[in-house]
């Protein structure tokens, strides 16, 4: 597969790579037993800019991801002093961010943000000044893709997404402010209502449609196809099962793995070893060969995997592996696998 391949959403004049960089692992935040591993400003700045060094043309962030400092550091990078069309950038709505009274300075701040705290909300007034606020952050005139951030996560967050926030997305996009627009979450539920609502052009499907997780092939991503909706593919390693060492603890959504996804992961990294081919580029190739599936977004917290990823994408996976995944029950019969 070609990492570099350009696929078109739609009629919106875009076109993303088939392997763009997510922020998250880049925003200096800790989750968890530190999932996101705090990377700190200077190290996420030059990975980014080894990023844009190699030919990555999508970036996707949030303010969300560190609270702006995700954000921030994009707009420390080459990404801006380069061709603003030879890039695309995507970020979200859902939170903005607030400053903390006594906080941090942004004087005495390496990111120039000073200490900021989130707070959710999807409303009209709100997704303009969130917008407006992440140009800032970005140093940038514009941004390509917006979509509607975890609305699931408050009660009121749904019907905010469809009164407000999509409305609102829908408004700048005739207006040209913005090209492309849909929604970031962890669920193929919402996703689904979404699409079926409003003329979207791209879901950010985080972890649901994965080697190890299939639960969003039998509905969602048919209609996806049906729809011409694209999809990005986030967490397409499930937040670490299926990159890290399983003889140790690892992570799947964000959390402790449970011992019957271990042994699955185990199971699959076997028919790996044995073709002789690594783990994370099956994942990757695996979700890549959906038609539905424009682009995956690892992140990478080093330049050694910012590099290892497009070598994963490009390393020859033999026909067998597949079948004797399928034969073994771990991924579905029906489930597009590269040819």
């Amino acid at each position: 597969m070609d990492p570099f391949k350009k696929v078109e959403l739609g009629n919106t004049g875009v076109t993303v790579p088939q392997l763009g960089i997510g922020t998250a692992p880049l925003s200096g935040a800790t989750l968890g037993d530190g999932l996101y591993g705090g990377t700190a400003h200077d190290e996420a700045v030059r990975i980014l800019n080894r990023a844009q060094e190699l030919g990555i043309s999508y970036v996707d962030t949030a303010p969300l991801y560190g609270t702006g400092r995700a954000e921030a550091r994009v707009g420390h990078s080459s990404y801006t002093s380069t061709n603003r069309n030879s890039f695309v950038i995507s970020t979200k709505i859902g939170r903005v961010l607030d400053p903390v009274s006594n906080g941090v300075s942004a004087q005495n701040d390496s990111d120039g943000i000073g200490e900021l705290v989130a707070v959710n909300s999807w409303t009209r007034d709100n997704v303009r000044r969130s917008l407006e606020d992440s140009l800032k952050r970005l140093n940038m005139e514009r941004i390509d893709i917006v979509y509607v951030h975890d609305p699931d996560v408050e009660p009121y967050g749904k019907e905010q997404a469809l009164n407000e926030a999509f409305p609102t997305l829908i408004e700048l996009k005739e207006e040209k402010v913005i090209k492309a627009i849909g929604c970031g979450m962890n669920e193929w539920q919402m996703p689904l209502e979404f699409i079926q609502r409003f003329d979207l052009d791209i879901i950010l499907l985080a972890g649901r449609y994965t080697l190890l997780d299939h639960s969003g092939l039998p509905e969602f991503l048919p209609e996806c196809v049906n729809r011409n909706v694209k999809i990005a593919v986030g967490g397409p390693y499930n937040s670490g099962i299926l990159a890290r060492d399983l003889s140790k603890p690892v992570t799947f959504d964000y959390e402790p793995a449970p011992e019957n996804l271990v042994t699955q992961a185990r199971k699959l990294t076997k028919i790996c070893l044995d073709h002789q081919v690594d783990l994370k580029a099956v994942a990757l190739q695996f979700v890549l060969a959906h038609p539905a599936i424009a682009t995956a977004i690892p992140g990478a917290q080093s330049i050694a995997e910012l590099e290892e990823n497009i070598k994963m994408v490009q390393q020859n996976i033999p026909a067998t592996l597949w079948d004797n995944m399928r034969d073994a029950g771990l991924i579905p019969q029906n489930a597009p696998t590269p040819s």
